[in-house]
């Protein structure tokens, strides 16, 4: 007797407000069951091309708007958002692994993010500057930059098209995403609905494929004002190279190795919670959360301990079950990475405490919540992005010695310290050496922040109205009005 299959589900690009196929598709895996779930089209330059044209000829009548009326429809796609909230969370947990419930939070966060940045349409502003001259003002204009390109990574893949549309939309640009070939389906999903709006064609494109494509056709394009990644570190410079022969603007959200500082008078039950909720959460695989540990040698005894134990009760399964705390890997690439980048701790001489290997799942690309110790600065588990659910921790005599080995790592993007000392809260807001630092709280960011990387963690940032600059160019006035001085 036969199984009759569901049928995939099948996407399409929106270039310039109509739905287009292509010739030659991809597929899009459930990384929880392994299954195919979806096609969706392998663009070409061509298509980018198309996309871009489409939001150029758009662009000038939509900055000609007052901007009060382009953020109602950032309003409107937010109230779309929250109507459909369930099956867009459905959607995202599908493709990408997260646990429902996060997938929910990440909805209502980018329905909260369209609201609040469309809240600068009164608020953003440009200067009077006073000139040296008499008879003469000097006007800052801002204006905006054109047509921006947005690439996105699969780990927060509904949130991202949000965080790069709606800043640019609400200052006069338009926009082109390109979603991760991991993670499209929230993506065309998101397109349907800003279809059924009211937003003139044009303004918002989605094109699809290879990122050697189609990422590197939008990044190289002559006629795209900035491009906007959020990705590796090796994402980001393909993306500088392709862009440089235009001297295309860039702003990069790239990989991160946070450090996590508990010192010795530390409450080690909150550290506990706090950094195990950043191994665990989207299945460690989110760039901001602690990567690393640096416990003070006098607790750590104690602290280790309650983190394995922590660690060891975490509930991996079903990313649809609301018991469920951890759910698979994005790919079976991510978890063979993952499982290379803690057999090379051990060879290196880290001691496993807890997990280390696949979870005994029948299916998906479950890994095991690890714990490893005995983990030594120069090795690769304390300098490089796991992104994965492993802990390595080393200890520290000195608070010295643990600033110093925090900000020695190539990356610069999040920090955290748990102390209940202002004098060493203090000294850590001055000392480290990072975009962030969280003080007693888990590593996420709030949307009237500033996410921004030092080093190679990025150029530029997002969130707040330093995010908001990103997307608006300047233009300075000498305006002489007494002529008759001249």
């Amino acid at each position: 007797m036969s199984t009759v299959q569901p049928a995939l589900k099948s996407y399409e690009m929106l270039i310039g407000g109509e739905f287009v196929a292509s010739a030659k598709t991809l597929e899009v895996v459930n990384p929880a069951t392994e299954e195919i779930i979806s096609q969706f089209p392998s663009g070409t330059v061509a298509d980018v091309n198309s996309a871009v044209l489409a939001a150029e000829k758009a662009q000038k009548p939509w900055a000609a708007l007052p901007a009060i009326r382009r953020a109602t429809h950032l309003r409107e796609i937010a109230a779309l958002l929250r109507a459909n909230r369930e099956s867009l969370a459905r959607v995202i947990t599908e493709e990408q692994g997260k646990i429902l419930s996060l997938a929910q939070i990440e909805v209502d966060f980018s329905a909260d993010y369209l609201d609040y940045m469309a809240e600068f349409a009164r608020r953003y502003e440009g200067e009077i500057i006073p000139s040296d001259r008499p008879g003469e003002n000097i006007l800052l204009y801002k204006a905006p930059i054109g047509v921006i390109a947005g690439i996105l990574p699969w780990n927060f893949p509904f949130f991202l098209i949000v965080r790069k549309m709606a800043p640019a939309l609400v200052t006069g640009n338009t926009i082109v995403i390109k979603p991760s070939s991991e993670t499209p389906n929230n993506a065309f999903e998101f397109a349907r609905l800003v279809a059924q709006s009211s937003l003139p064609k044009g303004v918002f494109n989605l094109v699809s494929g290879a990122g050697s494509v189609v990422g590197n056709a939008l990044a190289s394009h002559p006629k795209v004002g900035m491009v906007s990644l959020t990705g590796s570190v090796e994402g980001g410079v393909a993306v500088m190279r392709a862009a440089a022969e235009n001297v295309t603007k860039v702003s990069l959200e790239l990989g991160g190795k946070a450090p996590a500082i508990v010192a010795a008078d530390a409450d080690i039950d909150l550290a506990v919670r706090a950094i195990r909720a950043s191994r665990i959460i989207n299945t460690g695989q989110v760039c901001n959360c602690a990567e690393r540990v640096y416990v003070h040698e006098s607790i750590a005894a104690g602290f280790t301990a309650k983190i394995v134990a922590a660690m060891q009760q975490t509930v991996v399964g079903d990313p649809f079950d609301p018991t469920t705390e951890m759910g698979p890997l994005v790919s079976n690439r991510q978890r063979e990475l993952v499982a290379v980048a803690v057999h090379q701790a051990l060879h290196d001489g880290a001691k496993l405490e807890t997990g280390g290997g696949n979870h005994p799942a029948s299916a998906g690309y479950y890994f095991q919540p690890t714990v490893l110790t005995n983990c030594r600065q120069e090795t690769s588990i304390m300098q490089q992005e796991t992104f994965g659910p492993v802990l390595p921790i080393a200890t520290f005599t000195h608070l010295d010695e643990a600033f110093a080995c925090a900000n020695d790592c190539e990356y610069g993007l999040t920090s955290s310290i748990y102390t209940r000392s202002l004098d060493v809260a203090m000294r850590a807001c001055n000392e480290l050496k990072f975009g962030e630092t969280y003080v007693n709280r888990e590593n996420f960011e709030a949307m009237q922040g500033f996410h921004a990387g030092w080093r190679k963690s990025g150029i530029g940032g997002a969130d707040g109205k330093h995010g908001l600059e990103e997307y608006l160019q300047t233009h300075v006035v000498y305006m002489n009005y007494d002529l008759n001085k001249q």
